[in-house]
């Protein structure tokens, strides 16, 4: 009797590595060629299609860094202490309008635009009030002191960001403080996925004997959410054929990528591997991986496809690791690898040399401020708890062994994979 290929098995003939599968997805993903108009409120996380450069200078005006006082550095006493006649207020967006003359100052409120002549700020607390009318400033003062200057954060026509940055909140400021209110970007990835298997409900429907919720299309739905996609949620397939073929052409349609959960593997009922075939081509189908051994990857005419494995755990994992990556470069974003960090296992580790892991974990801080990490519990594929109370993953390299209590390995925080 022939023994079947197994998630078991620590090798298996015609698998690819992790790294190998990346090469393959990125080769076969094209950048998106065509672009939108979105107002800023819907830029973030979105791509910048072509370079932004400043309509003005920020900040539009030389302002004050401090609540002082404005004066002139000709002024400036060299030798003793010296009055100075307040003839006013500047206020933040109620500039002071006069100007100062000798022994003249203005007292000034942070952001507030310099009186004309003034070139320096004095901070309030190094100034002796003596009367509503009269300040006394000492010495040790300098030209230009407390001042931000017109431009000094952005000078008109410079290029402000360039094409292919992703807008996060910082740029939404930084687009904001230029008055643009509209952007051109790469057009989201369209993304369709669906779950296959008769023992799949849907939130509402009615457990059966032998029925399990549908977990997967949840936990996919969150994680195409932060990657700022246009999702079509294509539901629940049953375990037939044709209807997995009609589903799959469909989704081709009208997607860049097309998502399905469970039926990659080698039961009775697995049959995304033998319709993508027949319908499409696929480029391969394991994975030296666990979780996730079993992934379908190809592509539906021009649509790239990914078959899931159908345990939970497997789902996100090869989310994370191979789906992506796919869409990173979908949008115009250079790859580039998650950064890696070294922690002390706070647990020994059973494992065999052939496969690469992605071990479920919490990482932290010793008492020295070291990183540690601990595993969440149980690892298996269907525990999907392991991801919930996980904030990264261990991840022990194809020729790994064994892993002792106290030895150092290879984690990735889950958030540095959406940076």
């Amino acid at each position: 009797m022939i023994k079947q290929p197994s998630c078991n098995d620590s090798f298996e003939q015609g698998a690819i590595t992790v790294a190998a599968a990346v090469t393959a997805i990125l080769t076969a993903t094209p950048v998106i060629a065509e672009y939108q108009q979105r107002a800023l409120r819907d830029c973030l996380h979105g791509i910048l299609f072509e370079d932004i450069r400043s309509p003005c200078d920020v900040p539009a005006h030389n302002n004050s860094a401090m609540d002082g006082y404005a004066l002139r550095s000709a002024d400036l006493p060299a030798a003793s202490s010296r009055s100075f006649q307040v003839i006013g207020t500047a206020f933040a967006g109620k500039p002071f309008t006069s100007e100062c003359q000798q022994n003249q100052c203005v007292r000034i409120m942070t952001g507030a635009m310099v009186p004309a002549s003034t070139d320096t700020i004095v901070i309030q607390e190094d100034v002796n009030v003596l009367d509503a009318e009269h300040v006394e400033i000492g010495t040790g003062h300098r030209k230009n002191q407390n001042l931000r200057f017109a431009g000094e954060d952005i000078s008109q026509g410079s290029t402000v960001l360039q094409k292919g940055s992703r807008i996060n909140a910082a740029e939404l400021g930084v687009l904001a403080s230029l008055g643009i209110n509209e952007m051109t970007l790469y057009r989201k990835p369209r993304v369709s996925f669906f779950s296959t298997g008769d023992e799949l409900r849907s939130i509402g429907e009615t457990l059966r004997s032998g029925d399990i919720y549908d977990s997967n299309r949840y936990s996919l739905y969150g994680l195409l959410k932060a990657c700022d996609v246009d999702i079509i949620d294509m539901g629940v397939v049953r375990d037939d054929p044709e209807a997995i073929r009609q589903a799959l052409l469909a989704a081709a349609r009208c997607s860049d990528v097309v998502l399905t959960s469970g039926g990659v593997s080698v039961g009775e009922a697995d049959y995304i591997k033998d319709i993508l075939q027949d319908i499409g081509s696929m480029d391969f189908w394991k994975i030296l991986m666990k979780p996730g051994r079993p992934l379908t990857s190809g592509k539906i005419n021009d649509t790239l496809f990914f078959g899931l494995p159908g345990n939970p755990v497997a789902v996100m994992v090869t989310f994370y690791q191979f789906v992506l990556p796919c869409l990173r470069k979908l949008k115009g974003l250079p790859h580039k690898d998650v950064l890696t960090l070294k922690a002390r296992s706070l647990h020994a580790i059973r494992k065999n040399p052939g496969r690469r892991e992605f071990q479920r974990a919490i990482a932290s801080t010793d008492a020295q401020g070291n990183l540690q990490v601990a595993l969440t519990g149980k690892q298996g594929s269907g525990i999907l708890t392991s991801m919930s109370q996980a904030n990264c993953f261990m991840v022990l390299a194809e020729e790994c062994g064994p892993v002792e209590a106290g030895s150092e390995v290879d984690i990735q925080f889950f958030i540095h994979y959406f940076d």
